[in-house]
């Protein structure tokens, strides 16, 4: 199985994050980019490398199902058992057990040693790890109090806690993610178009504890009127696609789009909660199969499914979560030879409210308030960091951003699951650097290179080297380092190093391979440098020797 360039990416920082940090780690993957691949990956080295064991928690047992099967594909010897009621399978003394957490958690002295605890889909554990997977780990703590812990999922934060990492937190921090857009347009990932049906009257519907009150909700939208238009519309919008799901706002409402959809010729089945298992399974295998065009739910295909053939979505849940609404958008993300794009039909104003999947605004709730509100939140374009919105600068790599941003188009009539970007390619009039420091940092934290591309008159954009980092960052400063001085074997060992090294080959005019045009994305919350064209160049137009005095002040 071949992993791709950002699986093992991905992998690396994973490793780095574990050996040089303390508290559990998230990793990052978009819906569909394979969570199973680095899962199973990390199992193995964990068990070769390591010479450890690993347990693998997850909450459904068809993702165990998954992740049993990408490990065999992986590592087909691999010493893998399930531990799941669900799968009436009791195996508990491999060196890798993947398992449910309904099954495990008060069995904790039973299963053993662990070295390392895999969470996936660890947006459904609360922030501070409170229930059955608090129980469970801190069981296995007690036996190995050097237990280390990782988790997966797409969206890190939750609807009543916020983000799931910080003080107090199970989670100290993300060591790695890999953004929507990126995996899109490298074609990871399936492209999203979206159309508005309309939003519903929500002014009788309250809200409790950050959600709407679901019983309410189903009132507001469960009438022959509302279904019967919006299934005309999929119906309409969904005839040459061939797979397509639906997610309603109660079970009533389920029962009344599946009895629309049929009378409209729609092959369909309900998939719920309190679906038989034996009857789920079938479903869905007729659905892969293409028996059954559609799929209708409540919440219960938002994880768990893996069909890459889907290419249409109905959004008929208004939801005030910003995870819920991607989980439900993620399914069509998957790529397939069968489909160009996935076609999402927003009749919940889902999209109006949250923003596109790959620009959310994320909701900061505190249970009790009524309205939840914009939580001050982004994503640094350099090394990813989730930040306050007020922030001028990126507290990990010094990234400053702009003064004025611009934001994405919010309109129902205009809104898109993929926010609008244009690329565009500026030539570079020169290049400068500088170590960097943030301000107000304290005392020895790491300083970055920052590399200054003037393309325009008063236009600029920075790049942030994170020579002084570890993990991903310092990754991306390695390839960047001989992507454009070409020295393999001299690697500097801070940002002012680096500075006195590029001043040198300057000053000597020795050549350094620096870009002449790079291609910057606009439209989104801030420009971003996505790419660059380089050419050999000598900054110096008379080359001049060091002194001995200048060259005894370089470190390497």
């Amino acid at each position: 199985m071949q992993l791709r360039p950002y699986q093992t990416e991905a992998i690396a920082a994973t490793w780095d994050a574990l050996r040089n940090r303390t508290g559990g780690q998230l990793v990052v993957l978009p819906t569909g980019a394979g969570k199973s691949c680095v899962v199973a990956s990390l199992c193995r080295t964990a068990v070769d490398d390591w010479k450890g064991r690993v347990l693998v928690l997850t909450h459904v047992k068809e993702l165990i199902g998954q992740l049993h099967e990408t490990l065999l594909r992986l590592w087909p010897m691999a010493p893998c058992g399930i531990n799941s009621a669900g799968l009436k399978r009791r195996e508990t003394d491999d060196a890798i057990v993947i398992a449910s957490i309904q099954s495990s958690f008060r069995s904790g002295t039973e299963l053993g040693r662990f070295d390392l605890v895999i969470i996936d889909e660890v947006h459904l554990v609360p922030k501070d790890g409170d229930g059955m997977y608090l129980t469970l780990l801190s069981t296995l703590r007690t036996i190995n109090p050097d237990l280390r812990l990782v988790g997966l999922t797409a969206t890190p934060f939750r609807l009543d806690s916020g983000w799931l990492y910080g003080d107090d937190a199970l989670f100290n921090g993300v060591c790695y993610e890999a953004k929507v857009r990126d995996l899109i347009d490298q074609g990871f990932l399936c492209k999203l178009r979206g159309k508005n049906g309309g939003a519903p009257d929500l002014t009788n519907v309250h809200i409790r504890g950050g959600e709407y009150i679901a019983g309410e909700l189903q009132d507001a939208v469960n009438t022959p009127e509302i279904v019967n238009a919006a299934c005309d519309d999929i119906a309409r919008h969904g005839a040459d696609r061939q797979r397509w799901l639906a997610f309603c706002c109660g079970v009533e409402h389920a029962f009344m789009v599946a009895d629309a959809l049929t009378k409209r010729g729609i092959t369909n089945a309900i998939v719920i909660g309190d679906t038989p298992s034996a009857e789920r399974a079938e479903s869905i295998r007729a659905y892969k199969a293409g028996e059954l065009r559609c799929l209708v739910s409540v919440g219960a295909l938002t994880t768990g499914i893996e069909c890459p053939d889907i290419d249409m979505i109905a959004l008929l849940r208004p939801s005030k979560s910003p995870g819920l609404y991607y989980q439900m958008v993620g399914r069509g993300l998957r790529i397939s030879p069968s489909k160009q794009d996935c076609l999402v039909l927003d009749f919940a104003d889902c999209i109006a409210t949250h923003g596109p999947i790959d620009c959310l605004r994320i909701t900061d709730k505190t249970p009790g308030d009524g309205e939840s509100k914009p939580a001050p939140t982004k994503t640094c374009p350099q090394c990813s960091e989730i930040l306050p919105l007020s922030s001028t600068q990126c507290n990990f790599c010094g990234y400053e951003f702009p003064r004025e941003t611009a934001k994405h188009d919010t309109k129902a009539a205009d809104a898109s699951p993929l926010s609008k970007m244009e690329d565009e390619w500026v030539d570079v009039k020169r290049v400068d650097w500088t170590a960097h420091n943030k301000k107000g940092a304290p005392p020895g934290a790491p300083k970055t290179l920052r590399i200054i591309y003037e393309y325009g008159y008063g236009q600029s954009i920075s790049e942030y080297v994170c020579i002084e980092h570890s993990g991903y960052a310092r990754q991306k400063a390695e390839k960047w380092w001989l992507e454009c001085t070409g020295s393999t074997d001299i690697f500097p060992a801070d940002s002012a190093n680096a500075v006195i090294f590029l001043d040198a080959l300057k000053r000597e005019g020795k050549p350094l391979r620096l870009p002449k045009r790079l291609l910057i994305r606009f439209g989104g919350q801030w420009p971003e440098l996505i790419g660059r064209e380089c050419t050999v160049i000598t900054a110096a137009s008379e080359p001049t020797q060091l002194t001995q005095e200048e060259l005894d002040e370089i470190p390497f």
